[in-house]
């Protein structure tokens, strides 16, 4: 097979494995787990931020650079997040007028997760054309690191899609077109790889903004509507084990290398 043959199957395959896996995962689990794995979804996004998309962006970029682009973002999600809202309340039936808003929000929060996924995916495609033109074992290893590295991801972001209010089957469309993103990433960089790399660290800002607005503007306060003791504490450890899933495929990747 030749090296783009290759590069088109592996970074099809990494996006698209990755978000079927996760599917099955969450398509097995009730609308009462959802709810509780919404803090699973929290540490696997503020994992997955902290833990592998920062270091990496700021491996290959200058950190004011970085830092200036990830409040650019935060704030660009603000308003997008904003004009979702208004589109949702111009009848004033919606969470911000209602005295009992409903059990999603709209979703706000599956747009802005499936804009970020969307960048990471670019990025990942980009890694792996990287990987193949450098040597085909190289790149197998990495396709095969990503699709390992993406499950966790994958099932945080599906678990905040239902929590958007999307259905399972919207859910799993939407992020099989994201994951599509992958290949456009792989494709694009097999033709320009010199000039494309000088966009990862930027495309990795703002995929990490998107998902820090998110995991602290979105889901964690709704965390705080069950105070109590033992709500508490099994929020605090799913969230610890969205934290250590994205920890351990970081540790496979760095294993495989």
């Amino acid at each position: 097979m030749s090296t783009l043959g290759w590069i088109i199957t592996a970074s099809f395959l990494g996006g698209a494995l990755s978000v079927i896996a996760a599917g099955l995962v969450t398509f097995t689990l009730g609308a009462g787990s959802v709810s509780h794995l919404i803090s699973y979804a929290i540490g696997a996004l503020l994992g997955a931020v902290f833990l592998e998309i920062l270091p990496h962006a700021l491996e290959h970029g200058d950190p004011h650079t970085m830092a200036a682009t990830i409040l650019g973002g935060i704030l660009i999600f603000f308003v997008l997040e904003k004009l979702v809202l208004w589109r949702h309340c111009h009848d004033h039936h919606c969470e911000a007028h209602d005295a009992h808003p409903p059990a999603h929000d709209h979703g706000r929060s599956g747009l802005l997760i499936l804009i970020g996924d969307t960048f990471h995916n670019f990025v990942d495609g980009i890694l792996i054309a990287a990987a193949f033109l450098e040597d085909t074992q190289l790149g197998i290893v990495t396709a095969l690191a990503i699709i390992a590295h993406e499950i966790p991801q994958e099932l945080g972001d599906f678990l905040v899609l239902l929590h958007s209010g999307y259905s399972r089957a919207k859910a799993l469309a939407f992020n099989l077109l994201s994951s599509l993103a992958t290949l456009v990433g792989a494709l694009l960089a097999y033709f320009a790889l010199s000039s494309l790399q000088e966009w990862v660290p930027s495309l990795l800002g703002l995929a990490a903004a998107s998902m820090l607005y998110v995991a602290v503007a979105d889901l964690i306060p709704g965390l705080h509507k069950r105070p109590e003791l033992k709500a508490t504490l099994q929020q605090v450890s799913l969230i610890g084990l969205g934290i250590l899933s994205i920890w351990l495929a970081r540790e496979l990747i760095a294993g495989h290398a």
